[in-house]
């Protein structure tokens, strides 16, 4: 197979060596044979004149075509020819979103599922104390015991710490590897680990450490997921409207829980280890699409982000050569060096305490209204996975609210912590009139939702990109992983955690465990009080210059 990019360069080229000083047209082929790469330069002279370069730097140029052709997607290079931009940027956002809502539909499996394996937990009614739930199912051991709920916190918390560990290295990965190759391998890592968790149904396996391990495994592989598909959407879209258009992507995360909700409770009747088996197929299968046809960057495609077209023969002439010493590429950004970007450190802090919330109701919410009584009455374990789902549909919404706000205000601050302080009185009427009727059950879990998820949503999105390309990098967009990961890394922190303590503390009443939410949204908030002074005061300074600048127009037209 013979690979041939043809790039023009309308300038003298003096040649150290040979002191010629002749405009030159280049040809870089590549051919793959047995499975050696054989670089095949040749150098062909042409007419024209200009500047000169070396030939250490047409070598240069040479060899970024040959890493642009060899990176890109197998799928993607049995269609030839220009492509639009808006084409690849939109095959861009619907492989990532169809991969983060398979991590996320897996990831949702052992919320419901819980209800199956442990059925007698002790629960509370509102802010009272406890009962039990009096349920035929016998459960499967060694989690249908009394510290049932406990076990099952500490598989959540064991899956959460690692995925959080992972996700600072999958960041370091990422900015340094092949991104649609680390994704495809958290994917299909993740199917395989996640049906090892299912089998222990027809392997009919009682041991707790069988399933630690293979979670703990699974979430290893999950950790590659995030800062993967951030990062390449933020390789192909702009800042101007980020916060609207990561918004809507970022719906993969409810869609996930949705589907991984409906799918898990529709299997549950045929045995629990369905609900883990066949959503890891369908993650399995989508992590080969992601391989053969995710661009990770318009670079690999050779895309002008400028005029939204592949580069042809004749825009490339226009380029302007390489200085002498200039790097074609920048170095990826250093993990220390990452968190002094400013605005890492206090984003990362408050979505430690947001994603503690919101995923203590990724991992429990079923569990909580399965052992809830909703006008006096009880739920199936599936028909409270499928009520649960009413949260993410408000998380959607959310996500979106938060991200356009945002774009409109163009303060991400002031919109994350606004959403946050509005969650604690979400929080504390679902937990209070909840349980009153389904219908006051529904609006109020929407509501606290929409609120929980939207700042979540905001900063694992538009605010990671935004600071992932931050000014004081110079341009340089091999940061975007690591940021991610650094601020989605930090956020799982809290992820762990929360689930953790849900699982003691609810044994003891479900009043504690809204508690300790509604201080984490507090806490979240005010995490964010200097970015949002610095926003308020960056807009007051922006109003005042206006009523100037008019009063000072307003002068001179009299005058």
């Amino acid at each position: 197979m013979l690979l041939t990019t043809k790039r023009c360069i309308t300038s003298v080229i003096n040649f150290n060596r040979e002191s010629l000083h002749l405009p030159i047209c280049l040809t870089s082929s590549l051919m793959l044979s047995g499975g050696d790469h054989s670089f095949y330069q040749e150098v062909y002279i042409c007419l024209a004149s200009g500047s000169s370069c070396s030939y250490q730097q047409s070598r240069v140029l040479m060899a970024k075509s040959h890493e642009t052709t060899s990176r890109k997607p197998p799928g993607l290079r049995l269609f030839k020819g220009a492509k639009a931009l808006r084409n690849y940027q939109t095959l861009v956002l619907v492989l990532t979103f169809l991969a983060y809502t398979c991590f996320h539909m897996t990831r949702k499996i052992t919320s419901i599922v819980k209800s199956e394996l442990d059925p007698q937990t002790k629960v509370g009614s509102a802010w009272g104390r406890l009962h039990t739930r009096n349920s035929l199912n016998i459960g499967w051991s060694p989690f249908n015991t009394s510290d049932g709920s406990t076990l099952l916190g500490e598989i959540d918390v064991a899956f959460l710490a690692v995925y959080s560990l992972g996700m600072f290295f999958a960041g370091h990965l990422g900015d340094r590897m092949d991104l649609r190759i680390v994704l495809t391998i958290g994917m299909i890592g993740t199917a395989i680990f996640t049906a090892l968790f299912g089998a222990g149904y027809w392997l009919n396996i009682h041991n707790f450490y069988y399933f630690l391990v293979f979670q703990m495994i699974a979430g290893l592989f999950q950790s590659s997921g995030w800062p993967s598909v951030v990062a390449v959407v933020g390789n192909w879209f702009g800042k101007s409207k980020r916060g609207l258009i990561m918004g809507i992507w970022n719906a993969h995360t409810s869609i996930g829980n949705i589907s991984g909700s409906l799918l898990a409770a529709s299997l549950l009747k045929f045995g629990w280890g369905w609900s883990f088996a066949i959503p890891s197929i369908i993650m399995a299968l989508a992590g080969l699409v992601v391989f053969f046809f995710l661009p990770v960057s318009p670079d690999v495609m050779e895309i002008d982000i400028d005029d939204g077209e592949v580069n042809s023969d004749k825009d490339t002439a226009k380029e302007p050569l390489l200085e002498p010493g200039q790097e074609v590429k920048h170095k990826a950004i250093g993990f220390l060096e990452a968190w002094r970007i400013p605005g890492v450190a206090p984003f990362a802090l408050c979505l430690f305490f947001s994603k503690l919330v919101a995923y203590t109701f990724l991992y429990w919410l079923p569990f909580y209204i399965s052992h809830t009584p909703i006008g006096n009455e009880y739920l199936s374990d599936a028909m409270a996975g499928s009520l649960s789902t009413v949260f993410d549909v408000g998380g959607v919404l959310g996500g979106v609210l938060a991200g356009h706000i945002s774009d409109r205000v163009n303060a991400r601050a002031i919109t994350a912590a606004s959403f946050m302080y509005c969650a604690i009185p979400a929080l504390f009427l679902y937990r209070t009139y909840g349980s009153m009727s389904m219908m006051s059950n529904i609006c109020l879990m929407f509501i606290t939702g929409m609120f929980v998820n939207g700042p979540y949503a905001l900063i694992t999105t538009a605010v990671s990109a935004d600071l992932g390309t931050h000014s004081s990098l110079n341009g340089n967009s091999r940061a975007l992983a690591t940021v991610t990961a650094i601020i989605d890394g930090t956020g799982s922190v809290g992820a762990a955690i929360g689930p953790l303590l849900t699982g003691y503390i609810s044994t003891e009443s479900w009043s504690a465990v809204f508690t300790m939410l509604m201080a984490a949204a507090l806490l979240a908030g005010l995490l964010l009080t200097h970015l949002v002074c610095a926003e308020l005061r960056g807009k007051l300074s922006s109003n005042v210059s206006k009523v100037v600048a008019n009063a000072q127009t307003t002068c001179s037209d009299q005058v």
